[in-house]
């Protein structure tokens, strides 16, 4: 009896096995299906969709046209980026597939009887909809259905496009490249600081050639550093507008967010360099303007002219974008010529007047003091490292330290006379053609007068 019965359970675990056996060659049947493919499994031309919609983790979003325009179904107020739209459709232009499984009968194991993501397009005569299931990590493709019965894995995987929320669709306002400007005509700020920066043609008004945007003070034409106002408008220009607050503010938000009477304003002039290079664009002016919040703990708010975007920033960009003023902006050089067109320099030290020439060598400026040329770089190093501590306009009241007198080689720039006096144990200041300019650091003094006292006293 016990012997029938142990032969019972052998043959019950046989048939089992087969079973098994069975299931299992019927899944590698399966899986041996598919087949390698080059399909093009839809061709949805992009102009005929009138509809779009799709659903995934992060919620559903539909998308209709109108007059030629999508908007969000859920808010016509919303401003939608047509690209991104027509960037998404673009996708099924031609869809094509690597992998083909035909006959699915199961598409619980390709992750389709619950899609992960489902996207419906409608044209006038027809609706599609593509469904993304699993993620094949062997293959690094998402298994894809289109209702055609069969299923298919895709290297392009929609999913990196659709699993997105709202705000990846908004049209963001733009701010201008101004490295790729033909020209900018006028920089203005008012607000906390001002600033009316205007382009001028540099015909002697600066003894550094570069210089381009002049400021009026006391009825004279004061050069900015083009280098400080190109880092400034890059920072402008690298504002980063991925966070909104609202896309349709009203009266009552943007006296919320500090924008009813921003604390700072940019305006740029510029105008933007012509398609073609035949065309004078000289009459397509245009103008930026860019508003800003006072800081809010870690954060401001921006608005780009009259938007209904406001957007958030960080306490860096907010740093930044209101960094626009006339001491921020001007030259920190003391010296602020190119030194190969000054032809001589003459420094006056404990009352006593030295000539140093100086002449281009080479592309280097080499030195020459009564006839002999100086070894090294000290003295014109010297000269260049001369930078503004803190911009001033006190008037000097302690001994006078050095001073020199820069004659220039083009007869368009008059001589500039630099006297610096102490001032206190860090600094020293500085004046120019005798109007108080700035502070230095009395280090820097310390290492011109050594370099001068290194040439004379040989």
């Amino acid at each position: 009896m016990k012997r029938t019965k142990k032969l019972y359970i052998l043959l019950g675990v046989l048939v089992v096995i087969c079973i098994a056996t069975f299931a299992l060659s019927k899944t590698e049947e399966k899986k041996e299906n598919i087949k390698n493919s080059d399909k093009t499994v839809l061709e949805v031309d992009s102009d005929s969709v009138n509809k779009i919609s799709w659903k995934s983790s992060l919620g559903s979003l539909a998308f209709e046209k109108k007059d030629g325009t999508w908007t969000y179904t859920d808010d016509a107020n919303f401003p939608v980026d047509q690209d991104k739209i027509a960037e998404r459709l673009k996708l099924f232009k031609e869809f094509g597939v690597a992998f083909e499984i035909e006959d699915v009968d199961d598409y619980g194991q390709y992750g389709l009887d619950a899609p992960e993501c489902t996207i419906t397009l409608e044209t006038d005569d027809e609706t599609y909809e593509i469904s993304l299931g699993d993620y094949s990590t062997m293959d690094s493709q998402r298994y894809v259905s289109i209702g055609d019965g069969n299923v298919y894995l895709v290297k392009n995987d929609p999913m990196d496009s659709f699993d997105v929320t709202i705000d990846a669709l908004v049209k963001n306002d733009e701010i201008p490249n101004f490295n790729q400007v033909e020209k900018i005509s006028e920089i203005k700020v008012s607000g906390s600081t001002s600033l009316d920066a205007k382009y001028k043609e540099n015909d002697g008004l600066s003894d550094n050639e570069d210089d381009i945007y002049f400021v009026n003070k006391d009825k004279e034409e004061q050069p900015l550093d083009t280098n400080l106002v190109k880092t400034y408008l890059n920072n402008v220009n690298a504002l980063n507008l991925g966070t909104y607050v609202t896309y349709n503010a009203t009266d009552e938000e943007l006296v919320k967010y500090g924008l009813d009477e921003p604390q700072y304003n940019l305006e740029v002039k510029y105008t933007p360099k012509s398609e073609d290079s035949s065309e004078d664009s000289g009459d397509s002016e245009k103008t930026f303007i860019l508003h800003v919040s006072t800081k809010q703990d870690d954060k401001a708010y921006v608005r780009i002219g009259d938007s209904k975007i406001i957007y958030e920033i960080t306490e860096d960009e907010y740093k930044n974008v209101t960094d626009g003023s006339y001491d921020s902006l001007r030259h920190k050089s003391v010296v602020t010529a190119d030194l190969s067109d000054v032809d001589s320099v003459k420094v006056t030290l404990e009352d006593k007047d030295y000539t140093i020439d100086l002449s281009e060598k080479k592309g280097d400026v080499v030195s020459t003091y009564d006839g002999e040329e100086i070894e090294g770089t000290d003295f014109t190093d010297a000269l260049k490292a001369l930078k503004a501590s803190d911009f001033t306009s006190e008037e000097p009241s302690e001994k006078e330290e050095i001073s020199f007198t820069l004659h220039y080689k083009d007869d368009k720039y008059p001589e500039k006379e630099v006297k610096i006096y102490r001032y206190d144990g860090t600094n020293c200041l500085v004046t120019i053609d005798g109007k108080s300019i700035s502070l230095v650091k009395r280090n820097l003094v310390v290492d011109l007068t050594e370099a001068v006292n290194a040439i004379v006293l040989k």
